[in-house]
């Protein structure tokens, strides 16, 4: 069984950082995808950052975040992190993190088809 338990999320003005967190506990704390999703109000959920592999892992960014966004992880604390820099009112959305098992197949990290996900953080940026 996999847990995972998100915070940090609040409101912030554009241009703004907040950092989030994800407690990592069961098999999540050693899954071999872990990442973040967001969803916005009326949108899909989408793939924003991905670890693949253990220790220092493999990186993925989409394109939206990337430069300004930074996953990063402590694995003696079982903790998943997200520091969102130079925010946008776009980037209003509940974030989520979520693990994954090994796949055989050809995977793409930052897909909406993880094992399991926590129930989310709200975060608003307002312009």
């Amino acid at each position: 069984q996999m847990g995972l338990v998100e915070s940090g999320g609040g409101s912030v003005q554009a241009g703004g950082s907040l950092k989030l967190s994800c407690r990592l506990s069961g098999y999540a704390r050693t899954a071999y995808y872990q990442a973040w999703f967001r969803q916005a109000p009326g949108k899909e959920r989408e793939g924003i950052a991905a670890f693949v592999g253990g220790g220092a892992g493999t990186i993925y960014y989409a394109d939206s975040v990337k430069g300004r966004f930074t996953i990063s992880r402590d694995l003696p604390r079982d903790t998943l992190y997200l520091q969102m820099d130079a925010l946008e009112p776009e980037d209003t959305a509940m974030y989520y993190c979520a693990a994954r098992q090994f796949s055989l197949t050809g995977f793409q990290p930052l897909s909406n088809a993880y094992d399991a996900y926590g129930q989310g953080t709200q975060v608003t940026v307002s312009s």
